[in-house]
């Protein structure tokens, strides 16, 4: 499968058929998708969070406590079955008659399947901060809500953000799945490859590299970004 004629006669056709093309638009679509999963993955995950570390006032008990078990069940339930099944139930079930692209549907799927983790690094995030930095904050007057927005959060940003930022180049890799519900990533790109070349080595080797590529591009962004936080420049 290696042999010169054979990889000779896998590119000839990688440029005849213009497999590039197909590729770069597997990456968009793989792009796209992360993104709009990372949005609502984000979103979710801060409601989630901030209703599971709020403090109710005692005549909102009962609706806190409605709230915070309402999330610990969907946070439970969204780790414990595999992504595949979430995007096939989405798909299938409750976006059936949708005519929305495929890519968004993808989306929404890995947003909600995201949401979930984000809730966590979120919530881990905010309970890290010093309780002292809420008693600073309600000593001056200033509301619980007031102390979340303007102490606790931006300190608790911080150190969120490069877990955040893992998750966004875990969700790169995780929706290789949304092929199966006919969406056209990188992975797509890569079984039209083999089904239309006949060769079934260089196409996932190209799909690996352009994995790998975007994984250590964020990686390396992530980096810079931290090492400038760290520095005060943020």
């Amino acid at each position: 499968m290696f042999s010169w004629d054979t990889t000779v006669a896998f590119f000839e056709t990688f440029i005849a058929k213009k497999y590039y093309i197909t590729l770069l638009n597997g990456v968009q679509e793989t792009l796209l998708l992360t993104l709009i999963a990372t949005v609502i993955g984000l979103i979710i995950g801060v409601i989630v969070a901030m209703i599971q570390v709020s403090e109710f006032p005692n005549r909102y008990k009962w609706l806190g406590s409605i709230l915070k078990r309402t999330t610990k069940l969907y946070v439970d339930l969204i780790r414990g079955t595999p992504a595949i099944a979430q995007v096939s139930f989405i798909w299938f079930v409750v976006l059936a008659q949708s005519s929305m692209p495929r890519a968004v549907v993808g989306g929404i799927a890995f947003g909600i399947n995201s949401g979930a983790y984000m809730a966590e690094l979120i919530r881990a995030g905010i309970q890290g901060i010093d309780k002292g930095q809420m008693e600073a904050g309600r000593s001056l007057g200033l509301s619980y809500a007031q102390t979340m927005k303007l102490i606790i959060i931006p300190q608790a940003f911080r150190h969120m953000l490069p877990a955040l930022v893992s998750e966004f180049i875990i969700l790169i890799k995780e929706t290789a799945v949304i092929g199966m519900i006919g969406g056209r990533d990188i992975m797509r790109a890569a079984n039209i490859m083999m089904s239309d070349s006949g060769n079934f080595i260089w196409p996932i080797l190209i799909a690996t590299a352009t994995y790998l590529v975007l994984t250590s591009t964020f990686t390396y962004i992530m980096r810079i970004v931290e090492r400038n936080m760290n520095k005060g420049r943020f």
